[in-house]
């Protein structure tokens, strides 16, 4: 029997680059590669519509924050809803393991470098509480806000109907690679997308996706979004550990491209929602730009003082007990999420008014809206954080600063 491995016409790699004989592949840039080019046309700020809609919800913002404990708890959740926007508490976390997790948050932040992954993993290893997820949701929904709240794929169908039934608005499928089917050594079925979003009678989002045929796959299942990215983000090490990802400006474009091509089959798209290796507002605005309706970002807000990892935060995957994708960083605390999100900023990196850098971006750039900045032109640019930038570099400042 042959052991030569070939890809499927659906899975070749469009163009005609090779790394070697007979291995064609392709070309994938990040948010530092390109950069969005002005037109004739420039508008004021105030002018620009920053606002999405998920299913039958409207946001004013499009800024998500990430389903991880070290961003959200349900005060988190309150205050990023009252903002405009949308927070998403990890049913699968602290939150759910622990009736009061402050203790197992002050674990989490004071244990060195060496051992936080052994003490991540002994907190994480208690069973989750499932009185716990409707306790939490209605904590979220007693401030008149929409509740959202992620799962992994294997417990959706578990944890899901109880989040619903506490007042749960939105469902977050998430893994760190969801695709439509799963095979089992046990045999056991996999989660059925489509009958699921039919039952659940919430808005569902899945992720996570990186390629064109998986994202209009998942789209035909009916979800409400799905999520786009693998790998990027500032704690997470699928890359390093798994080797696994595709750099963020492609992988929006491509999933993009799909909802495109769902929208002209079906007259709606799902939201495609950029999730992950965004720290600074301009690479919001190129998530965007590359075809995202709305961006999932974590880092950024974890810096504020409403954040509950304290300054410090981490992946979703850290505490694995069989092999780690992620780690903990220190973020620090920089503001209140009211700055962080709209200003003033006090900071020169960018990190501060996310929504004032998007609003100025667009006025830029001429776009009124978030489909007119899907539409704008892209170059790529290899040199586009390193041009003309020596002394900030060298002074650790702006641009420059590591």
């Amino acid at each position: 029997m042959s052991n030569t491995r070939s890809l499927s016409p659906e899975r070749t790699p469009v163009g005609t680059l090779q790394i070697g004989r007979g291995r064609a592949t392709r070309r994938a840039y990040g948010f530092d590669e390109i950069a969005l080019v002005p037109g004739s046309v420039t508008l004021d700020p105030e002018l620009c519509d920053i606002s999405f809609d998920l299913a039958d919800h409207h946001f004013s913002m499009p800024i998500i924050a990430s389903a991880m404990d070290s961003v959200v708890d349900a005060e988190m959740a309150c205050v990023m809803g009252e903002l405009g926007g949308l927070a998403v508490l990890n049913l699968q976390g602290l939150q759910t393991r622990y009736d009061d997790p402050g203790e197992a948050y002050k674990q989490v932040t004071s244990c060195d470098n060496v051992s936080f992954v052994e003490v991540m993993q002994k907190l994480y290893s208690k069973p989750i509480q499932e009185e716990l997820i409707a306790k939490r949701v209605k904590a979220i929904k007693a401030k008149n806000v929409l509740a959202a709240v992620s799962v992994t794929p294997n417990f959706a169908e578990k944890y899901g109907p109880i989040a619903v039934e506490a007042g749960c608005d939105i469902l977050v499928v998430q893994s760190t690679v969801t695709g439509l089917e799963h095979r089992s050594v046990l045999g056991t079925p996999s989660l059925d997308l489509t009958k699921f979003c039919k039952r659940l009678r919430v808005p569902v989002v899945v992720g996570n996706c990186v390629t064109y045929e998986t994202a209009l796959a998942l789209m035909e299942t009916g979800v409400a979004g799905i999520l786009v990215g693998i790998g990027p983000g500032a704690a997470c090490t699928s890359r390093s550990v798994l080797g696994v990802g595709v750099p963020m400006a492609t992988a929006i474009a491509d999933c993009a491209a799909a909802g495109s091509t769902f929208a002209a089959q079906h007259g709606v798209r799902p939201a495609v929602i950029a999730d992950g290796g965004m720290v600074v507002g301009g690479d919001i605005c190129k998530a965007i730009a590359c075809g995202a309706d709305a961006v999932m970002i974590g880092s950024p807000l974890a810096r504020a003082k409403e954040a509950p990892g304290r300054g410090f935060h981490w992946g979703m995957a850290t505490p694995s007990p069989v092999l780690p994708r992620g780690t903990r960083i220190r973020v620090g605390t920089t503001g209140s999420l009211q700055q962080i999100l709209n200003g003033p900023a006090h900071i020169d990196d960018g990190s501060q008014n996310l929504i004032g850098a998007l609003r100025t971006s667009m006025a830029t750039l001429g776009a009124a809206s978030i489909r007119e900045m899907q539409a704008i032109e892209l170059v790529i640019a290899p040199s586009i954080l390193t041009e003309g930038k020596v002394f900030q570099s060298a002074q650790n400042l702006g641009m420059g600063r590591s």
